[in-house]
């Protein structure tokens, strides 16, 4: 939980534009994996061990609590990096683990180090609670339960005063937002015995994503399904129904995606920290609910459902192997110079055609995640030019600074 009181909103970060876009779009903590050994670890984005005080820094100058994930299995010869990244970590003054195996647990807690229990515990009732509290001061609950689970274990925890290390009293996490997986929390052997590739090791091949069709080996009859994505469920969204979460006792909401785009991480992130803060000040609305509701549709999702919070069955299941976003993004060009008096960006177009009026997108690894309306632009010195296609080397205002870095995106609808 924050020093304000709010329940604390944990985003993602695959890398540093993203880790970035958590930043500027209001996160109170980030979660990301380093190297091989987390459950994202075949991610085209992952961190360094030598990223850590670059990370440690760019965090604490926001106020941002930093945890570093290691939850996979761990196996003997693992042991000796998993020191060397715990010890970093320490040094980088990184606030805590996310751990499952009791290896890394040990080792974080004998050099100080603040541990959170991930999902993959599966931690389900309130003994398992006061069993994990000896070693961690945050618990994610397992995805399987119920709000009203949830509430009557975070009630327990305040009646019995189950306190962490720290002393405080133990924090309940719960995953708010993003993929799911079709195996209890997460331990699935799918992708292992298809593809010698163990989810468990956070190197998972999606196999439940895929389309399948069943068939009678006796008679060579086709089973009908309703839906062929039938191991793929939709994504999670609790937006609708946040204040119950808050209302249960909760006090870290978690966003899944560190595989997915920055400009994900922003608008989900921007979304929920607006309607934790209208929880707060009483003006959480359905009106306000129906707009976060269209913005997260903008962005990768697989259509939403509300997980087992709300007591149902699972049923809920995606129609398509990718995404159902309204928007996407193309990409335009790449930045070549910013004039910082003026704040003018300076961009060459390498692609499609851009037009004022389009809304765009630039993203970086400083920059973030900045999503804004072309009011005006001048194309290769030409002012008050009304389009522009490749070759083109264009200028316009913005209200933040853009580095050569940065790659320009245009957001068109998603058809």
């Amino acid at each position: 939980m924050t020093a304000s009181g709010k329940m604390e909103l944990m985003s993602p970060a695959g890398d540093f534009t993203s880790m970035q876009a958590a930043l500027d779009s209001g996160a109170d903590s980030v979660y990301f994996g380093v190297e091989q050994l987390n459950m994202r670890a075949r991610a085209s984005m992952n961190f360094t061990i030598d990223d850590l005080p670059e990370i440690a820094r760019r965090c604490s100058e926001k106020g941002v609590r930093t945890y570093l994930t290691l939850n996979t299995i761990i196996y003997d010869h693992d042991l000796s990096l998993i020191r060397t990244l715990l010890d970093r970590a320490k040094a980088a003054n990184l606030t805590a683990v996310i751990a499952m195996d009791q290896a890394v647990i040990s080792y974080a807690r004998q050099i100080g180090m603040e541990v959170h229990i991930s999902t993959q515990i599966n931690v389900t009732n309130i003994e398992t609670v006061k069993f994990y509290a000896l070693f961690a001061d945050t618990i994610v609950m397992s995805r399987e339960l119920s709000i009203t689970q949830i509430k009557k274990i975070c009630d327990q925890i305040v009646k019995d005063d189950v306190r962490g290390p720290s002393g405080n009293l133990v924090e309940v996490e719960i995953f708010g937002h993003g993929a799911l997986c079709m195996a209890v929390s997460g331990k699935c052997y799918l992708s292992l015995h298809s593809h010698n590739s163990s989810a468990n090791r956070g190197a998972c091949k999606q196999n439940c994503r895929k389309k399948y069709t069943v068939i009678d080996q006796e008679t060579g009859f086709e089973i009908e399904l309703d839906n062929e994505y039938m191991m793929s469920p939709k994504d999670l969204c609790t937006i609708s129904f946040l204040d119950q979460v808050v209302e249960s006792g909760v006090k870290v909401l978690k966003i899944e995606g560190r595989g997915r785009a920055p400009e994900y991480v922003a608008t989900v992130t921007k979304c929920y920290r607006e309607a934790i803060d209208a929880i707060f000040d009483g003006t959480y609305s359905p009106e306000k609910v129906a707009d976060w509701m269209a913005r997260l549709e903008t962005v990768y999702n697989r259509g939403f459902w509300s997980g087992y919070y709300l007591g149902q069955e699972l049923g809920e299941w995606s129609e398509t192997s990718g995404s159902s976003a309204t928007q996407k993004k193309v990409y335009i060009g790449k930045g070549r110079h910013f004039y910082p008096k003026s704040n003018v960006a300076e961009f060459l177009i390498e692609a499609y055609d851009l037009a004022v009026g389009d809304r765009v997108l630039i993203q970086g690894p400083t920059t973030g995640s900045q999503e804004m309306l072309l009011e005006s632009m001048i194309v290769d010195q030409k002012p008050a030019a009304e389009k522009a296609s490749k070759t083109d080397v264009i200028t316009f205002k913005t209200d933040f600074r853009v580095r050569p870095s940065d790659k320009l995106y245009k957001i068109v609808p998603n058809n």
